[in-house]
């Protein structure tokens, strides 16, 4: 079997492909009205989120290259805690210190060096990247007991101790916090490089905020060039930052702004702005240690140096991503609301108010010009949310009109919490919604037209978080088919950015990521090829097409069954499978043992008490299956009891493989919520959801009924609900835009099968389109990968005549954009 047609039958799409491998080509029709005009497509229709996930800020896009630079890292970062994470001694005993001599309350712990004494730090990655001829900054704060000063060597090093530049010797005088500075210029290329600081002498050195940055950063202004330039070269339309998950997170929203003992908590704007040496440090939702050095400054100067609109988001005092708490202090929500409005201070004010002469002392005296505040960020409980969301929206709308406050609509594309907060933030009027949701490829490709049924006068659509679940080829394609229904749809969706935007590669939590990198290097993923084609070829409004085609045919849903836990310890029993007729397919009580059933991941299963049980709260996911894969038209039940851990319990159906089924997620989410879950290729999304929790202890009834491809749940002998996994995974989608000042109409084609797609494209009888045109293609295998080395999936040039009327043949796993001239508008 040729690779094209595995990748296609493992993808489910139902395309036939002749045995010698030769595509069959599909025929399709594209009627295209050049006189028309449809939605218009806003300048700010495409942006990036950042959020500091994968170590997006501190070893990726802040430039600064020691870690751990104030000895701050927080203790659960290293169960071995020294406070010198990253860090080595050379001799002596260094200490890091937290006592009345730290530098501020914001930096509190700091290095000491008993005389003669050293550390070595290891950057990130494999180390300190040093480039040949570059120039890199040093800079440290110090003080010493000694009335005659200390001695500090500073060098710059490969891991067996050569020098990679000439060393700085530097004189420390006085017992009082002072910044001491030099510079390097390497003489030869390391990725690998060490910072080595060495005090001679006697007595007492105390060091702090340990710095080496490169002289040269993007636009001066203190970001790793490379990656910059590369969210620079999508020419986003907006920034929306800090986050995500990290802005309504944490273990409280109270702590005192004057001290800084808490190490836990939610993202504080004001934490983030001034000299970063005043700066907090803070352990953070995604399991590590920020520095703050990249700051809110610092992303209202990055939006401004790349041309986009910046988006903070704030958070609302009631927290999501799995978590389920809403603060009821009514003074702290009062100082958030207050929080919010000096944040609008500082972007906007003038430079003699309280928070833009602040903004002016940060060498920026200017406006920012913010336009949009996003407030909250996936939260789980709708009513809370919302309850303190219009607090924020009528109090910032009363001082600040112009600014216009992003609402949301929970973490999912669909359910209980998503139809709340679409319903109330319809009663608001609220102006723009965020959306999120993370899907499998074929979701994509069956969703174009999500946005078509939309309400016109409703609150418009901000879809600030979606990616398909992988970074491979054939899921930035379904993302490709998915953006021409955006673009179609541009009336009611307004800004849309894909999720997240930075990984480095060797502390990964999330995977998608649209740009990848280590220490030395960075390359776009699939996913950024596709964003950048789209974000730099938007257009400014739809042009009215139409495509014909056969969409693809669907088979009832088959397989067999299982069961499993995620991070619950679960006990079940009298599992049965049965046909429409009542006829007995499977039925086992485990009086026998476990036999029937086979292991596919981990977790701990055994017999016990007459139960089948899974031992283990820890794992996730400890799927076991049974039953035959060809099983279709039928009905599985089982008894199910939660014994302890997160969540509840898990029924699959329709069991293909191990990355094929569905499942029933009773108690999922923290047992927050239920939902049937689609996983093909290993990527999951949801396709009903609701409130349902479990009790621990008690016995559960789960049956799920399969006729075709119509499912219906029922718990405890209750309908529990029902849905129809009826969508058609469409391959083939188009959409046409038009350049105003260039006069182009951009077609954009996304042929997401193993098939060339052959369409005859029309553009009816009064255009007048004549001669060659330019064709950017994005094409490859439906598994291939962007790596450091390796980048299949780039963009190629081709000629294409046109006319109007003409047939092109797009090629198999394929996004298209034709740019053509209709001189008849001339």
């Amino acid at each position: 079997m040729n690779r094209a047609l595995a990748v296609a039958l493992a993808t489910s799409l139902l395309v036939a492909v002749p045995a010698t491998g030769a595509a069959a080509e599909a025929d399709y029709t594209m009627t295209i009205d050049p006189s028309g005009k449809g939605a218009t497509i806003d300048d700010t229709m495409y942006g990036v989120f950042y959020e500091d996930i994968n170590r997006a800020a501190d070893g990726g896009l802040y430039a600064e290259l020691v870690q751990n630079r104030s000895f701050e890292y927080d203790p659960a970062d290293n169960a071995a805690y020294t406070g010198l994470t990253s860090w080595a001694p050379t001799g002596g005993d260094p200490r890091v210190v937290d006592d009345d001599g730290r530098m501020n309350e914001r930096n509190r712990r700091y290095l000491e060096l008993g005389l003669p004494s050293g550390v070595i730090n290891s950057g990130y990655n494999s180390g300190i990247n040093v480039e040949q001829s570059a120039r890199y900054d040093f800079s440290v704060w110090a003080r010493t007991d000694q009335a005659a000063g200390a001695k500090l060597s500073v060098a710059l090093t490969d891991p067996a101790g050569k020098e990679l530049a000439q060393s700085l010797s530097l004189t420390v005088r006085g017992d009082k916090w002072a910044k001491y500075t030099g510079s390097f210029r390497a003489r030869t290329s390391s990725v690998t490089g060490r910072l080595l600081v060495n005090g001679t002498g006697s007595g007492t050195l105390r060091l702090d905020m340990v710095s080496l940055i490169p002289q040269d950063t993007f636009k001066g202004h203190g970001l790793r060039e490379d990656l910059a330039q590369k969210i620079a070269d999508l020419k986003p339309g907006f920034v929306r930052f800090p986050g995500g998950c990290l802005v309504n997170t944490g273990s409280h929203y109270g702590y005192d702004q004057s001290s800084n003992f808490e190490r836990r908590r939610s993202y504080q704007w004001k934490d983030t702005i001034g000299p970063v040496e005043t700066r907090a440090t803070n352990w953070n939702f995604w399991g590590y240690n920020q520095s703050y050095g990249l700051g809110y400054h610092e992303y209202f100067q990055f939006s401004e140096d790349i041309g986009a609109t910046p988006l903070p988001v704030v958070p609302a005092l009631v927290t999501g991503c799995g978590q389920n708490r809403a603060t009821d202090d009514p003074q702290l929500l009062q100082r958030h609301v207050q929080d919010a409005l000096d944040l609008i201070e500082y972007a906007n004010g003038p430079a003699d108010s309280t928070w833009g002469r602040k903004r002016a002392e940060a060498g920026h005296p200017k406006p920012f010009n913010l336009k949009y505040l996003a407030v909250g960020n996936e939260e789980n409980l709708p009513n809370e949310y919302f309850a303190r969301f219009v607090e924020f929206k009528r109090v910032i709308e009363a001082e600040h009109p112009e600014i216009t406050i992003v609402g949301n609509s929970g973490p999912d594309s669909s359910g209980a919490t998503f139809d709340r907060l679409w319903e109330l933030n319809r009663a608001e009027g609220t102006a723009l919604v965020d959306e999120h949701y993370y899907r499998a490829p074929e979701w994509f490709l069956e969703n174009n037209n999500r946005y078509d049924s939309y309400d016109r006068n409703g609150p418009k659509v901000f879809l600030g978080e979606y990616a398909s679940r992988d970074n491979k080829w054939f899921n930035a394609l379904s993302e490709a088919a998915y953006m021409t229904g955006l673009e179609r749809n541009a009336d009611v969706v307004k800004m849309a950015s894909y999720a997240p935007l930075l990984s480095n590669e060797d502390y990964v939590q999330w995977k998608p990521d649209m740009i990848w990198f280590n220490n030395h290097a960075s390359w776009g993923s699939p996913s950024y090829e596709v964003q950048k084609l789209f974000m730099t070829n938007a257009g400014d409004h739809v042009v009215p097409s139409t495509a014909s085609g056969t969409p693809s045919a669907l088979e009832p849903i088959t397989g067999a069954i299982g069961l499993s836990t995620w991070a619950t310890a679960a006990s079940y029993d009298d599992v049965k499978v049965t046909a429409p007729d009542g006829a007995t397919l499977f039925s086992d009580d485990f009086s026998a043992g476990d036999a029937n059933w086979t292991r596919t991941s981990g977790g701990s299963w055994a017999v016990r008490d007459g139960k089948f049980a899974q031992s283990d709260a820890v794992t996730e996911n400890t799927l076991v299956t049974a039953g035959d894969r060809s099983w279709r038209d039928y009905d599985v039940t089982v008894k199910a009891t939660k014994q302890s851990g997160k969540e509840g319990f898990l029924l699959a159906f329709g069991v293909k493989d191990t990355g094929n089924y569905y499942w029933w997620n009773v108690g999922g989410w923290n047992n927050t919520q239920s939902a049937v879950e689609k996983h093909v290729n290993g990527a999951k999304s949801a396709v009903i959801t609701d409130s349902t929790s479990v009790e621990t202890g008690r016995e559960y009834e789960l049956k799920a009924q399969i006729r075709g491809r119509e499912v219906t749940l029922f718990l405890d002998g209750v309908k529990w609900g029902e849905f129809s996994d009826d969508k058609v995974v469409e391959p083939f989608r188009q959409v046409v835009t038009r350049d105003a000042k260039t006069g182009e109409l951009i077609v954009k084609v996304v042929n997401a099968q193993a098939n060339a797609a052959r369409a005859k494209l029309d553009f009816g009888s009064k255009a007048k389109i004549s001669g060659t045109v330019k064709a950017t293609v994005l094409k490859g295998y439906a598994d291939d990968v962007n790596t450091e080395f390796s980048q299949p999936i780039r963009p190629t040039e081709e000629k294409v005549k046109v006319s109007n009327s003409f047939t092109h043949t797009f090629p198999p796993h394929s996004v298209t954009f034709l740019r053509i001239k209709d001189r008849s508008r001339q």
